[in-house]
């Protein structure tokens, strides 16, 4: 957990020479505790002190770094149980499981495909991170083919799945530079694999039959000087993974070393739709890494948008820009539709007027990223905020008419928008599902 400004304190000189910028050493330590000044800003700590601080300030869960370049995925490094006390930081990564026993035009094509599953959600750009190579053949120079295929045509980093750490090596090896995940299923060759991923430098995931074999087996590793590891508990069935999860999560906050690292989890369900389930869940309840067989669009945009709304900041609404934006090519007849710059509000009325084919312009109204019945009941969306939006973006340089559409929930606020604007106020759909035929069937600029 996070160090206190008080056990910071005792580290630092006490001198209160202000050299760091604060009156106080205390004072100093207080804007530690909170993140917003790191350690070298005090020129006098001594080095046991710093030793003693960082040490101790070290995230109690491992970072995992997992491919290179664009396709560089990191786990781990997360400090919370509970998301409403601080923001989680490191997204789920969600692995396509695909077996070396296809054939290489079904692997390539497969592996191509997953490459490319991918969505835009509120103007953010949401996929699947890794691709999961599983030696099912048990023959070392399928899966070695296999993995070089599959990081190839699917442009993700890989996870290579085996229980033999000789098979994982020349996998490995295949990939060299690439630093995939190397997976060990089988606990008895796990220092075997330890050797391989630090003769590779790749991070190692390793499996053990409960939190005890875990613990044993990490300080294994780590005599090994692997330290970049995540964690599978063995656990398949989607209750026993999640006590073990949460067991693991709690243990690692507390600073219990031998468990602080990401976990990686596995969907097991047969029925397509129990997979997505089961991956969302998972992605809730701190995997860091989920694997599953699931790889069609319909099963994995739920999982995405799960993680997209776990991994907000709770206390930050997410907000476009405020300002006036055009969908199509809106002409000087086109409608002017207004909402609030809460992103979900934002892309819902962008996705409907596109739907409609109707070319016309979007006001966002600043209200702090809050939806429009949260704005409207704190006073943010209010007759004087659109029409200062309005004026702001100088939409009547861009229509010939003067007619606003406003969400139906808020049309209590037509006639104060029309007496501070001099804008003629429409009273849109209270949802912006019924936009389009709105725009088709009600719309008229005269």
């Amino acid at each position: 957990m996070a160090l206190t400004g008080l056990e910071i304190y005792k580290h630092l000189p006490k001198t209160n020479c202000k050299d760091c910028g604060f009156p106080t050493c205390l004072a100093f330590a207080m804007k530690m505790a909170t993140k917003q000044v790191s350690l070298d800003k005090c020129p006098h700590v001594t080095a046991q002190g710093k030793a003693a601080l960082e040490s101790a300030s070290r995230p109690p869960i491992q970072l995992v770094v997992i491919g290179t370049g664009s396709a560089e995925i990191k786990i781990g490094n997360e400090t919370q149980l509970y998301r409403h006390e601080e923001k989680f930081h490191r997204p789920t990564a969600l692995a396509v499981r695909i077996s070396d026993t296809l054939d290489d035009g079904a692997l390539a094509s497969r592996a191509e495909a997953v490459g490319k599953l991918a969505f835009e959600r509120v103007g953010v750009r949401i996929g699947v991170n890794l691709v999961a190579v599983d030696n099912a053949s048990r023959d070392a120079a399928r899966f070695e083919k296999a993995a070089r295929l599959a990081a190839e045509k699917s442009g993700l980093a890989c996870v290579l799945m085996s229980a033999d750490a000789e098979r994982l090596r020349r996998a490995a090896a295949a990939l060299s530079g690439q630093r995939p995940l190397l997976y060990i299923s089988d606990s008895a060759q796990a220092e075997a694999a330890a050797r391989v991923a630090k003769d590779e430098s790749c991070p190692l995931a390793i499996r053990g039959e409960g939190l005890e074999a875990l613990a044993e087996l990490t300080g294994k590793i780590n005599a090994l000087d692997v330290e970049q590891i995540v964690l599978d508990p063995g656990a398949r069935s989607l209750k026993a993974t999640l006590e073990a999860l949460t067991k693991i999560r709690r243990l690692s906050l507390k600073n219990f070393r031998p468990l602080g690292y990401p976990i990686i989890a596995f969907t097991t369900a047969t029925d397509p739709t129990m997979q997505a389930v089961e991956a969302s869940t998972l992605v809730a309840k701190y995997a860091g890494i989920v694997v599953t067989d699931a790889c069609e669009k319909w099963q994995l945009l739920p999982v995405l948008t799960t993680r997209q709304d776990i991994y907000t900041d709770p206390q930050k609404p997410v907000a476009v820009e405020s300002k006036l934006y055009s969908v199509g090519e809106p002409g000087t007849d086109a409608p002017v539709l207004v909402t609030t710059n809460f992103s979900l509000s934002y892309y819902s009325v962008e996705g409907e007027v596109e739907a409609s084919r109707i070319p016309a312009y979007i006001l966002s109204v600043d209200t702090e990223g809050t939806s429009v019945l949260t704005a409207w009941a704190s006073d943010k969306f209010n007759a004087d905020s659109i029409t200062k939006a309005l004026k702001k973006s100088e939409v009547e340089q861009k229509v010939a008419h003067r007619k606003l559409v406003i969400p139906g929930f808020v049309a209590v606020l037509s006639a104060g928008v029309e007496d501070e604007s001099g804008w003629s106020v429409l009273i849109g759909p209270k949802e912006a599902s019924g936009i389009s035929s709105y725009l088709k069937k009600q719309w008229s600029p005269n």
